[in-house]
Protein backbone atom coordinates (compact mmCIF):
# COMPACT_ATOMS: atom_id res chain seq x y z
CA UNK A 1 0.00 0.00 0.00
CA UNK A 2 1.02 3.39 -0.88
CA UNK A 3 1.31 5.31 2.54
CA UNK A 4 0.18 9.16 2.20
CA UNK A 5 -2.12 9.61 5.45
CA UNK A 6 -1.14 10.30 9.07
CA UNK A 7 -2.99 7.20 10.60
CA UNK A 8 -0.61 5.26 8.03
CA UNK A 9 2.36 6.91 8.88
CA UNK A 10 1.99 6.34 12.09
CA UNK A 11 1.61 2.60 12.23
CA UNK A 12 5.17 2.20 10.53
CA UNK A 13 6.40 4.56 13.36
CA UNK A 14 5.35 1.21 15.42
CA UNK A 15 8.19 -0.26 14.11
CA UNK A 16 11.33 -1.99 16.32
CA UNK A 17 13.90 -3.07 13.85
CA UNK A 18 14.92 -0.36 11.21
CA UNK A 19 17.24 -1.22 8.14
CA UNK A 20 18.80 2.15 6.84
CA UNK A 21 19.78 1.82 3.30
CA UNK A 22 22.60 4.41 2.64
CA UNK A 23 23.07 4.81 6.40
CA UNK A 24 26.56 7.38 6.30
CA UNK A 25 29.49 7.75 8.63
CA UNK A 26 29.72 11.26 8.64
CA UNK A 27 27.96 12.78 11.27
CA UNK A 28 26.04 16.09 10.18
CA UNK A 29 24.98 13.95 7.05
CA UNK A 30 20.90 13.15 7.23
CA UNK A 31 21.50 9.81 6.65
CA UNK A 32 23.56 9.29 9.56
CA UNK A 33 21.74 11.77 11.99
CA UNK A 34 18.25 10.56 10.99
CA UNK A 35 19.13 7.36 12.01
CA UNK A 36 20.82 8.10 15.24
CA UNK A 37 17.85 10.34 16.06
CA UNK A 38 15.99 6.89 15.40
CA UNK A 39 17.87 5.08 18.06
CA UNK A 40 17.97 7.87 20.39
CA UNK A 41 13.58 7.27 20.44
CA UNK A 42 14.52 3.55 20.86
CA UNK A 43 14.64 2.00 17.08
CA UNK A 44 16.55 -0.54 16.46
CA UNK A 45 18.74 0.73 13.62
CA UNK A 46 20.34 -1.40 10.94
CA UNK A 47 23.16 -0.06 8.89
CA UNK A 48 23.50 -0.82 4.80
CA UNK A 49 26.18 0.41 3.69
CA UNK A 50 29.21 -1.65 1.64
CA UNK A 51 31.74 0.92 2.41
CA UNK A 52 31.64 0.67 6.16
CA UNK A 53 31.82 -2.14 8.57
CA UNK A 54 30.21 -0.50 11.90
CA UNK A 55 28.20 2.50 12.04
CA UNK A 56 26.61 4.09 14.76
CA UNK A 57 27.87 0.98 17.59
CA UNK A 58 26.44 -1.13 14.74
CA UNK A 59 27.25 -3.70 12.74
CA UNK A 60 26.91 -2.61 9.27
CA UNK A 61 25.62 -4.67 6.23
CA UNK A 62 26.38 -4.47 2.29
CA UNK A 63 22.80 -5.09 1.37
CA UNK A 64 18.85 -5.41 2.79
CA UNK A 65 19.38 -9.10 2.04
CA UNK A 66 22.74 -9.91 4.13
CA UNK A 67 20.85 -8.59 7.32
CA UNK A 68 20.59 -11.56 9.41
CA UNK A 69 18.09 -9.78 12.23
CA UNK A 70 14.16 -9.16 11.13
CA UNK A 71 13.72 -6.04 9.93
CA UNK A 72 10.04 -4.53 10.24
CA UNK A 73 10.56 -0.96 8.21
CA UNK A 74 13.70 -0.47 5.40
CA UNK A 75 14.79 2.99 5.43
CA UNK A 76 16.37 4.71 2.26
CA UNK A 77 18.88 7.50 1.91
CA UNK A 78 19.91 6.60 -1.68
CA UNK A 79 18.86 8.88 -5.18
CA UNK A 80 16.02 7.63 -6.64
CA UNK A 81 17.30 6.24 -9.41
CA UNK A 82 18.29 3.63 -6.93
CA UNK A 83 15.08 2.92 -5.81
CA UNK A 84 13.89 0.26 -8.17
CA UNK A 85 16.77 -1.87 -7.58
CA UNK A 86 16.52 -1.37 -3.49
CA UNK A 87 12.65 -1.70 -3.56
CA UNK A 88 13.74 -4.92 -5.55
CA UNK A 89 15.68 -6.03 -2.91
CA UNK A 90 12.94 -5.30 -0.27
CA UNK A 91 10.27 -7.33 -2.17
CA UNK A 92 12.36 -10.58 -2.44
CA UNK A 93 13.19 -10.43 1.07
CA UNK A 94 9.63 -9.82 2.17
CA UNK A 95 8.65 -12.61 -0.21
CA UNK A 96 11.37 -15.39 1.30
CA UNK A 97 11.74 -14.34 4.48
CA UNK A 98 8.42 -12.52 5.50
CA UNK A 99 9.52 -9.51 7.13
CA UNK A 100 10.54 -6.01 5.54
CA UNK A 101 7.01 -5.16 5.40
CA UNK A 102 7.60 -1.70 4.90
CA UNK A 103 9.70 1.00 3.00
CA UNK A 104 10.21 4.54 3.77
CA UNK A 105 11.75 6.72 1.26
CA UNK A 106 13.56 9.64 3.19
CA UNK A 107 12.61 13.51 1.70
CA UNK A 108 13.36 14.26 -1.42
CA UNK A 109 13.49 10.26 -2.46
CA UNK A 110 10.73 8.59 -4.81
CA UNK A 111 10.38 6.42 -7.68
CA UNK A 112 6.12 5.78 -8.17
CA UNK A 113 6.68 2.64 -10.45
CA UNK A 114 9.13 0.99 -8.31
CA UNK A 115 6.95 2.11 -5.28
CA UNK A 116 4.02 0.43 -6.80
CA UNK A 117 5.15 -2.35 -7.82
CA UNK A 118 6.32 -2.62 -4.08
CA UNK A 119 2.78 -2.02 -3.20
CA UNK A 120 1.17 -4.57 -5.14
CA UNK A 121 3.35 -7.24 -3.39
CA UNK A 122 2.00 -6.23 0.49
CA UNK A 123 4.75 -4.06 1.05
CA UNK A 124 3.90 -0.17 1.99
CA UNK A 125 5.50 2.50 0.82
CA UNK A 126 6.04 5.73 1.84
CA UNK A 127 7.78 8.26 -0.57
CA UNK A 128 9.46 11.62 -0.12
CA UNK A 129 9.09 11.84 3.50
CA UNK A 130 11.43 12.37 6.34
CA UNK A 131 10.67 9.37 9.00
CA UNK A 132 12.91 12.17 11.62
CA UNK A 133 10.17 14.56 10.80
CA UNK A 134 7.41 12.81 10.88
CA UNK A 135 8.18 10.82 14.21
CA UNK A 136 8.37 14.33 15.60
CA UNK A 137 5.16 15.39 14.44
CA UNK A 138 3.17 12.73 14.94
CA UNK A 139 4.34 11.35 18.04
CA UNK A 140 5.28 14.72 19.78
CA UNK A 141 8.57 14.65 19.85
CA UNK A 142 12.04 16.42 18.35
Amino acid sequence: MLITKDEGLDRLLDAETIAVVGCSTTPGKAAHDVPAYLQEHGYHVIPVNPYADEILGERAYDAVGDVEETIDLVDVFRPSEEVPEILDAVRERHASRGDAGAAWLQLGISHDEAATNAAADGIDVVQDRCIKVEHGRLRGEK
